[in-house]
C-alpha cells in the first residue's frame, strides 16, 4: 500500500491513529464538516492537502481561521504513529484511500460530494466499488421465508453477473452478500464498523482472496459498532448502486427505515423498491405511500437485467461531468474529449455500449485527443519518465505532446522534491477532496 501524500496528510487530519489497547488521545481528529472547512480554504488559497506537510506549511496553517492552526499543526505532527499504524493496517491486508485519491469510487464522490467521507479503509477488490448495481437492505431479525427471498436475489444478480451491494448485518444484508457469492457473483459490503471482525470470518476470506468481494468501511479499523456511523453508512450504500430493494423494514424505526426514508424524501439517488410477495409489511406499505416501487419479481437472470436496463434507460438524462471539474470553479470548461459519450441499449440484446460520433479530425490529432484525455483521467502528477512508460511511447514524442498540453494550459510543470513533474492545470484544487 502506496499512500499519495494528500492521503497522507488527510489521514493525519481526520483519522483518530489509534492501535489495539493504545491509550486514547486528547487530540480530536477533524470530523467532517471541519474537514470541509478546510478544504474551502486551501480551494481559496488553491492548495491541497499535500501542501500543509511542506517544511514551509507553518505559514498557510496560521492563515486558517476556522480551526485552531494549533490543533492543525499538532494532527499532522503525527508522522511516524501513521506510519506504524499504515503497517498494521497492510500487514492485515487493509488499504486505505481519500477523497484526492483517482482510485476513490466516483458514485459516492459525484452523489454525496461534500458530504463523501474523506477516508476509505478496505480489503478486497477496490475496483469493484464502481460497479454496484442493487442496494438489498432489511432488518436483521427476519424468518426464513424472507432468507430464501433475498438468497433468490442474490442468486439472480449472480446469474446476470451484477454486483450486489449491501451492509453486512446480520439477517438480510448478510444473506444477500453471502448467496450472490456463492453463486459466484460479485458484492460490495459497506460495514457500519471496523474492518477487523469480517475480515476472519470465514464467510468472506475465500471471496477476499478471489476478488469478488470489497469490504469497505469510512470508520477507522479500531472503532468498534456506534449507532450513527451506523445510519451514515444507509446512503453510502444506496450511492453506490443503480437502484436498491428494501425487503423488510419496521416501521418508523431502525436503520433499514432510516436509510429508505432518506432516500426518498431528501437524496433521490437511486430508485427504491420494495418486497411485493409474501407476508405484507406496514414498514413496507408505508414506504410504498412515500414513493417506493413494488418489486416486480423477475423469475430469470434475463428478466432481472432488462429490470436493470429500464433503470440505466430512466436515469441516462442524469449524466454528471464527474469529478475533474468542481462545482466551485464555475468558470472552467471541459474540452470537449471529456465529455461523456451516449449510451445506447441494444433493444434485441440488452446490451449497454458506448456510441462515438464520427470524428472529423485528422488521424494526428485524433491521437492527441486520446493523449490529453488519458493524461487528464491520471490526475497524478507525473515525470517523464513515467508518462513515457504510461503511454508506452519514445520520450521525444512524449515530450512533443506535453510541451503542446502545456501550451493549451492543461498541464503544468512543477517541481516535486528534486523530480519535475507534469500535472493537471486544475489538479491544485481538484485534489483537495472537492
Amino acid at each position: 500500500m502506496t499512500l499519495s501524500t494528500n492521503t497522507q496528510a488527510i489521514l493525519l487530519l481526520t483519522a483518530p491513529l489509534l492501535s489495539k489497547g493504545s491509550a486514547k488521545s486528547s487530540l480530536v481528529p477533524l470530523p467532517l464538516n471541519e474537514y470541509n472547512w478546510l478544504t474551502e480554504f486551501l480551494q481559496r488559497k488553491q492548495k491541497q492537502p499535500s501542501d500543509l506537510l511542506l517544511p514551509d506549511a507553518h505559514d498557510l496553517i496560521d492563515q486558517v481561521v476556522e480551526i485552531d492552526p494549533n490543533r492543525l499543526k499538532n494532527l499532522l505532527g503525527r508522522g511516524a504513529l501513521m506510519s506504524n499504524m499504515v503497517e498494521q493496517w497492510q500487514a492485515r491486508s487493509i488499504w486505505v484511500m481519500s477523497r484526492a485519491d483517482p482510485e476513490y469510487p466516483k458514485k459516492l464522490k459525484d452523489r454525496l460530494k461534500k458530504e463523501a467521507p474523506p477516508i476509505l479503509y478496505g480489503c478486497g477488490n477496490p475496483m469493484l466499488l464502481d460497479t454496484g448495481w442493487l442496494a438489498i437492505v432489511g432488518s436483521r431479525d427476519v424468518d426464513e421465508a424472507l432468507i430464501s427471498y433475498t438468497e433468490k436475489i442474490g442468486k439472480l444478480a449472480a446469474a446476470a453477473q451484477r454486483a450486489v451491494v449491501s451492509g453486512g448485518a446480520r439477517g438480510i444484508d448478510q444473506n444477500a452478500l453471502h448467496s450472490t457469492l456463492e453463486a459466484r457473483g460479485k458484492a460490495i459490503a459497506f460495514l457500519a464498523d471496523n474492518l477487523a471482525p469480517s475480515l476472519v470470518d470465514p464467510k468472506y476470506r475465500k471471496f477476499l482472496q478471489n476478488q469478488s468481494l470489497v469490504l469497505v468501511s469510512a470508520v477507522d479499523p479500531i472503532i468498534g459498532f456506534i449507532i450513527g456511523n451506523a445510519m451514515q453508512r444507509n446512503k453510502y450504500i444506496y450511492a453506490l448502486a443503480e437502484c436498491a430493494l428494501v425487503v423488510n423494514s419496521d416501521y418508523a424505526k431502525g436503520g433499514t427505515w432510516t436509510g429508505a426514508i432518506e432516500q426518498l424524501d431528501k437524496r433521490h439517488f437511486v430508485p427504491v423498491y420494495v418486497r411485493s410477495e409474501g407476508q405484507e409489511s406496514k414498514g413496507l406499505e408505508e414506504l410504498k405511500r412515500k414513493g417506493a416501487l413494488p418489486w416486480p419479481n423477475p423469475e430469470s437472470a434475463e428478466a432481472f437485467n432488462a429490470l436493470l436496463i429500464n433503470v440505466i434507460r430512466s436515469n441516462t438524462n442524469d449524466v454528471r461531468q464527474g469529478e475533474l471539474f468542481s462545482s466551485s470553479n464555475t468558470d472552467a470548461k471541459p474540452p470537449e474529449e471529456s465529455l461523456p459519450l451516449p449510451l445506447i441499449i441494444d433493444n434485441a440484446t440488452d446490451q449497454l455500449s458506448i456510441v462515438a460520433p464520427e470524428s472529423p479530425l485528422s488521424a494526428s490529432e485524433e491521437l492527441f485527443a486520446k493523449v490529453r484525455e488519458l493524461i487528464l483521467n491520471t490526475r497524478k502528477p507525473m515525470t517523464v519518465s513515467e508518462i513515457v512508460q504510461y503511454l508506452d511511447v519514445t520520450k521525444s514524442q512524449a515530450e512533443k505532446w506535453l510541451e503542446r498540453l502545456c501550451q493549451e494550459n492543461v498541464i503544468e510543470k512543477r517541481q516535486h522534491g528534486r523530480s519535475t513533474k507534469y500535472q493537471l492545470k486544475l489538479q491544485r484544487t481538484i485534489d483537495t477532496g472537492n
